[in-house]
Order: C-alpha cells, then structure tokens, then sequence
C-alpha cells in the first residue's frame, strides 16, 4: 500500500516586493494510511504551506509530494478524489445554514443523497452542532464556524483529511468532540495530517510528530521516540531556599513563575531533586513534556510570535 502523503526535497519560497522567503527548505516526509500524523511548530514555521501544497492548494517551487501514490502536480484531479481539507483561513458559505452546509459539501463530492443525510445527521450529533443545524453560518460564532467547517471533512469519505489547526478558537469540551471524532476516522482506516500549535493536542491525537521550525524538519517519530532523543528528558521545578547558581551544576535552568525549571538528564535530575529535599525547597521531578521539547530544540516557546513572515 502506498504511503498517504510522501514529500521529497519539498520546497517553497515565496517572493513578495522583491523579497525572497523560504517557507519550506528540503522536507522529507513519509506519512503511513491509517494514522493521524502531527505537524507541530510556531505560526509561520511552515505548516501551513505544507497543508496547502499536499491538498493541491499551492505549487511548490521545487522537489515532489503526492498522496496515496499519485503525484500533486501531475495527477491533481486523482488526488483531489481522495483528499478533503480544512484550511487555517477558511471560510463556509455564509448564506446556508449548518446542515446544508454539511450535506451539500457531501452531495457535490459525489456522494448518494441518502447516506449524505446519514452522515450529516451523525457528524453534526457528534460535534454538538445538532442544536444549531437550522442557523445560518454568518449568525455562529467564530469557534462554531470552524466546528461546522470541520464537521464537513469529517463527514466525507475522502481518504486522506488535511485539518490545519481545526481547534482554534474551540472551547476545551468542543476540542475534545473534534478530538473523538478525528479517533472515528482513523478506526475507519482514513488518515488525518494534523496541524496544530496545542502541544496537548498534538500528543493526545497523533502516532507520529515532525516538529517544523524554519520550513525545516527539525524532529520527527514518535512521541516516545521524540522523547528519548532529546538531550535532557526530565523537568525539574524547584520553588524556594536554592538560587540559579546551586543549580546550573545539573543541567539547564530557566526562571518560571515561583521559581526555576532546570532541564537535566535522569541522575542529576534525582540528585538535584533530593538536594532541594534536604533544603526545604518545593520540588516537581518527570519526564519532559512536549512543550519542553520544543523549548528545548528550537530555544523558545512554541507560542512566541516572532516566527517570522515564511507565511504570510
């Protein structure tokens, strides 16, 4: 069985006033069926052009991509059967209401009238989206809107589903019936690429990571595997009685709020957590979290807003 999405060499660069800005630089990546892959990274580190070459959305400016063994470029309208996206900035028609929304997507992507009832029916009672089927899409929220645009991929039968950032702006309940509805697809044998700035989300969700910083994949596998390659794999808090100096000896420190963060590896991790025992001092110790990871491969948080302008 061919690959869902394979990239070779993948690059994009985009040129504005006579400015040249590389949002992706040599990406390979090999995404397996029957999972949900995770693209992680700040705003701007090359996601969402990723996103948007993969669903024939963009031309890349050189190397190669396809899905499911058909290439982008060359076999655009195969790819375009199996595949179903949801955009950052997408936008619904504004002058249906949520149910026709949702079926009609379903009825011009071909699909029977009567199972595109069914699956409407199923998708909106699972997103929550029920009790607002009748309201127009310009009268919803923001959150509600995005609910709707991803209830009409989930509710396809496309193979392959493209959800850049589908939980922005959704409440943590509405997350979470993305969340189990995305699981619904991946039991069907769909696969989903997933990308998201919710590190929680990212973990909770995918069987595979590439953390993307630069338009380079900086980090990819598994979240175990990603776990066991970094330099430091424990956190340890430490509030009260001991100062930066006592604990730079163990590993990297880093203020936070009450305190201090010191990432170390696992024995002086132990050390430095029993000698702030002994002194009185407040003491936190496990394994790295993937925010962690991200602050420790690319030296600064991943809601930091100066990723610069690679997709703008």
């Amino acid at each position: 069985m061919p690959l869902a999405v394979e990239a070779r060499a993948l690059s994009k660069t985009y040129t504005h006033s006579g400015k040249s800005t590389v949002a992706l630089a040599n990406v390979d990546l090999a995404i397996p069926t029957g999972r949900v892959y995770g693209l992680i990274g700040r705003n701007g580190a090359g996601k969402t052009t990723f996103v948007r070459i993969g669903a024939t959305q963009l031309a890349p400016t050189s190397g190669t991509i396809s899905v499911l063994g058909h290439d982008v470029m060359t076999e655009t309208r195969e790819v375009r059967t199996h595949i179903a996206a949801v955009p950052q900035e997408s936008r619904p028609l504004y002058f249906l209401n949520v149910d026709e929304l949702v079926y009609l997507y379903l009825t011009i992507r071909g699909m029977d009238p009567r199972d595109a009832r069914r699956r409407t029916n199923a998708i909106l009672d699972e997103l929550g989206l029920a009790s607002v089927r009748k309201s127009l899409v310009n009268h919803l929220s923001g959150g509600m809107r995005r609910r709707a645009m991803v209830a009409m991929v989930l509710a396809s039968d496309a193979e392959v589903l493209f959800l850049d950032e589908p939980t922005t702006g959704l409440d943590p309940l509405a997350r979470r019936e993305v969340w189990a509805a995305i699981r619904r697809a991946i039991g069907d044998g769909r696969t989903v690429l997933l990308t998201t700035h919710y590190l929680d989300e990212a973990e909770a969700l995918s069987s595979r990571l590439a953390l993307l910083e630069g338009g380079q994949v900086r980090l990819e596998g598994s979240p175990a595997e990603i776990r066991d390659r970094v330099r430091q794999p424990y956190r340890i808090v430490v509030s009260g009685v001991l100062g930066r100096a006592d604990l730079e000896p163990y590993g990297t420190v880093s203020s936070v709020e009450g305190g201090y963060l010191v990432f170390a590896k696992e024995s002086p991790a132990r050390e430095l957590a029993q000698l702030a025992l002994s002194k009185g001092a407040k003491v936190s110790l496990g394994p790295v979290t993937l925010e962690d990871i991200f602050l420790q491969v690319v030296g600064r948080a991943i809601d930091s807003d100066d990723a610069g302008e690679a997709e703008a």
